[in-house]
């Protein structure tokens, strides 16, 4: 069977880059009606974060990705339990496995205990960074005697164990960027164990992966340059290694790492400032990887059946956001209009205060109606409520249109107040026929359109820029719009 993991650290909130490995591994499995393992890797403890492995896993289930064993949230949402038969799930918990298997490496004269202090270390680095040597272990206490280990173990010196990297070379055969050869003699011999008993990346993420029946390895492409090493364990231990296959970085416009310190990565900050889920999805699984070269726009269905790892880039991909914003709105226009109420009440009524759309369903609604072409973010709808709630203190020369004067204005405006108050408030349920009516009267009388509707759109939204006339005529009803020509003229007055 097919199994994929996304084994992250719970350092921090979830990057667009984790997400897009997280993506990958989950299309891959379902494609091939495999599993998907969440694995939690918080082996450096000094760099963890308190409650980011809830947020991870409320991240990942908001996003859509639905893994099958690991750690999820428990009943109520309270607290995270295990689900599966190849637990635990969390790095912290399989000290003692990470143990066993370090004796037997020590057994089978595949590592070695290490007591150089930090003093050593660091004058080994100094010397070798003097005379330009690659930085790497120099085996100091490869050939300890038997009896000096026993006795430095019994006086509790504080130790790791490294890894004996053979004679020869090792090869890479990498789905992504195809096979590569490694002198083992450029390899370091790695820490396994550290001296507080917690196992090293590469010690936990080896056993874990084949414990844990995994078949496939998705990782970012900073794991490359230490797969020979990951090789040599599985070798070491007599394991099948996984499939690997590494994704090249995301990047920033100037072509370097996408990173934490200088940019907005985390998946939470991105849905906080109004992208939808599916549309962060689309675009973040198909930066490098694109399935057709003529569509942009993809279900998650779609992304599951056409992913192929073989066609992903080598090259890092740029992370364009004016394209995410396209994205986005494109989502925004095709979204179903109740779903889209819905989640924007939510937004305004968090943001403004309960209260503002209750009770107000029905303008609510014809307000998204006619704001969401308009829309970018969910957040955008913010910025264009103050219009509908009040026309607001501008300007009166803005109600007028080019080269006519505030006298035309009034007088136009008149002209529609007489049109309009006679009507009934079922004559303002359709934007069509406000419309007609309008165009009707403006035609009839020989009118020029924008002197107006200019005036007209102004008077109702108090803006330069605002949705046209009859869209604001249909959200306000007979009353508003009648109570905002009267504002306007007496302002022309």
């Amino acid at each position: 069977m097919i199994r994929t993991r996304f084994a992250p650290s719970p350092t921090g909130f979830l990057h667009i880059g984790g997400l897009r490995t997280a993506l990958y591994a989950y299309f891959f499995a379902r494609q091939n009606g495999g599993k998907m393992i969440l694995r939690i890797e918080d082996t450096d403890k000094e760099r963890e974060v308190e409650g980011a492995v809830g947020a991870l896993i409320k991240t990942l289930h908001h996003m859509g990705v639905e893994y099958d064993e690991g750690l999820k949230i428990g009943p109520n949402h309270l607290g995270a339990v295990s689900i599966g038969d190849h637990g635990p799930y969390v790095q912290s918990e399989r000290l003692p496995i990470y143990r066993e298997q370090v004796d037997r490496l020590l057994v089978e004269d595949h590592a070695y205990h290490c007591f150089c202090t930090f003093e050593r270390l660091a004058e080994m680095r100094e010397i070798q960074k003097r005379s330009k040597q690659q930085p790497k272990y120099d085996r100091h206490c490869l050939n300890l005697s038997a009896e000096t280990i026993k006795a430095k173990l019994d006086a509790n010196e504080p130790h790791v164990v490294r890894m004996k990297i053979p004679e020869g070379e090792t090869v890479v055969e990498d789905v992504v960027y195809g096979r590569m050869v490694f002198p083992n003699a450029d390899l370091d011999d790695q820490v396994l164990l550290k001296s507080d008993g917690y196992p090293t990346y590469h010690l936990a993420v080896v056993v874990d992966d084949h414990l844990m029946e995994v078949s496939h390895v998705l990782r970012g492409e900073d794991w490359l340059s230490s797969t020979p090493k990951h090789l040599i364990l599985y070798k070491m231990f007599g394991w099948t290694p996984t499939v690997f296959a590494h994704l090249p970085n995301l990047l920033a416009e100037n072509k370097k790492k996408l990173s934490k310190r200088q940019n907005d990565v985390a998946v939470e900050d991105f849905l906080n400032r109004g992208y939808l889920p599916e549309a962060l999805n689309n675009f973040v699984a198909t930066l490098g990887f694109n399935p057709k070269s003529d569509q942009e726009i993809y279900s998650m269905d779609e992304l599951i059946r056409l992913f192929d790892l073989t066609k992903v880039n080598r090259g890092g991909a740029v992370v364009n956001y004016e394209k995410l914003d396209w994205m986005n709105a494109r989502y925004l226009r095709e979204m179903d209009l109740d779903r889209l109420v819905r989640v924007l009440a939510v937004l305004v009524e968090s943001e403004r205060g309960s209260g503002f759309v209750e009770g107000k369903t029905e303008r609510f609604q014809r307000i998204v109606s006619v704001e969401r072409g308009r829309l970018t973010r969910l957040n955008d709808i913010l910025e264009r409520l103050p219009m509908y709630e009040d026309a607001g203190d501008y300007s009166v020369d803005l109600l007028v249109w080019k080269k006519a004067d505030r006298e035309d204005a009034k007088l136009r405006l008149e002209e529609v107040l007489a049109l309009l108050e006679p009507l009934e408030e079922s004559n303002f349920a359709s934007v069509d026929q406000l419309e007609a009516r309008l165009k009707t009267h403006i035609e009839g009388n020989r009118l020029s359109t924008g002197n107006v509707l200019w005036p007209l759109r102004v008077a109702l939204s108090g803006q330069k820029n605002s949705p046209s006339p009859f869209e604001l005529a249909w959200v306000f009803g007979k009353i508003e719009t009648l109570k905002r020509l009267k504002t306007a003229l007496k302002k022309l007055s």
